[in-house]
């Protein structure tokens, strides 16, 4: 997902991401998902902005790594690195993924308490309670991030957004993406100039490496539960 990617434990999008593989065109899939509950307000984006800052320039300087050879080994703009760590701007998906893998972490460390505990047990999480990150266009909220070694991002989130034109481009990521919605209406728009659209209880599953976009069709913003795979 691009910009992409907060609310009641029953409402759920999954978002997966993979390495590239082929292009074929995204699949759908309904489920039943279980009855929304009222979401709670997130937190100050300022708060949430400036958490992530400290976290990445804490892993940044635990791999003795300067800004700029940082820039050069995520791809991600100088600038952009600096406003990261000082929290004045919100990212994509995609940048966050990028820097994640220059540091070698998983994103989860640059959005989660770092004093959550880590342990093999089972781990419950709430879309109300866990960490929350929004990008403008998109709200999400990171669930299981404190679970060790983990195979699969599963996030719950609030699209926003509701013109392309919105975006500054079409979101690419490595991995695969598999997307429910939750409550509202969703149109995927693909870089290949394909169109899903999906409605309450309704579900994709794409390779995250073609350009998407999420946008929602709904009066009040729609509402999903994403996974997506590490690359």
């Amino acid at each position: 997902m691009r910009n992409e990617f907060c609310v009641a434990c029953s409402a759920t999008h999954i978002i997966l991401s993979a390495l590239p593989s082929s292009r074929a065109p995204p699949a759908l899939h309904i489920f039943e998902v279980s009855r929304l509950t009222q979401p709670s307000a997130p937190s100050s984006p300022d708060t949430a902005r400036v958490r992530m800052g400290q976290q990445l320039r804490a892993a940044r300087k635990a791999c003795a790594l300067t800004l700029k050879q940082l820039s050069a080994v995520s791809g991600v703009a100088l600038s952009t690195l600096s406003k990261m760590e000082l929290g004045q701007v919100s990212v994509s998906y995609e940048k966050f993924t990028a820097v994640a893998r220059a540091l070698n972490i998983d994103i989860s460390q640059l959005l989660s308490d770092p004093d959550a505990h880590h342990g093999t047990v089972p781990t419950r999480a709430s879309t109300t309670q866990s960490p929350d990150y929004d990008t403008g266009n998109y709200s999400y909220r990171l669930l299981a991030g404190d679970y060790p070694q983990r195979t699969m991002t599963p996030m719950y989130g609030r699209i926003m957004a509701r013109r392309i034109e919105d975006f500054d481009g079409f979101i690419r990521h490595a991995g695969q993406e598999f997307i429910v919605v939750l409550s509202g209406k969703v149109r995927i728009c693909f870089e290949s100039g394909e169109n899903l659209t999906l409605s309450k209880h309704e579900s994709a599953y794409f390779d995250s490496g073609q350009g998407h976009i999420y946008l929602s069709l709904s009066a009040r913003d729609a509402e999903i539960m994403v996974v997506m795979t590490p690359a």
